[in-house]
């Protein structure tokens, strides 16, 4: 469904970027409206290269549609879990407040930091010599 629907937004973009050539008002407007809609709903998905490895959520009640689709995809969920929240669906679990932003933001830098530390390693195990790369990997 998804493919479907960023190839449709990749193919409104293009249009835009010609400025709409050959259309009429009514058909532009459409068009500008279904791209801001496309936008809101794919835009961080749009350039994912394919399906992820794991999805890191914060928020389990929120997000309850994103794990329910990972579940269904076969996609391992790594989730903080508060008290109030029902831990299903969740592979890993973290036990933690998902309300305050401290602890938000310590969550976040510890997942960013095993990401990098696990690409790292990977590329080292690949035979990559990461200090002679052009560009290294960026760490915040």
């Amino acid at each position: 469904v998804h493919g479907k629907s960023i190839n449709r937004l990749k193919s409104i973009d293009e249009q835009s970027e010609q400025g709409f050539a050959g259309l009429t008002k009514k058909e532009r407007l459409g068009m500008e409206r279904d791209q801001g809609k496309l936008q809101a709903s794919l835009g961080g998905i749009r350039e994912m290269g394919g399906r992820p490895d794991l999805i890191f959520v914060i928020d389990v009640k929120k997000e309850a549609l994103a794990i329910a689709e990972a579940n269904k995809l076969g996609i391992p969920v790594v989730a903080v879990v508060d008290t109030n929240c029902p831990p299903d669906g969740i592979d890993y679990i973290i036990p933690g407040n998902d309300d305050a932003s401290r602890a938000i933001s310590l969550y976040c830098d510890l997942a960013a930091r095993a990401a990098l530390d696990g690409m790292s390693a990977q590329l080292g195990a690949a035979g990559v010599d990461i200090g002679a790369m052009e560009e290294a990997p960026e760490e915040e």
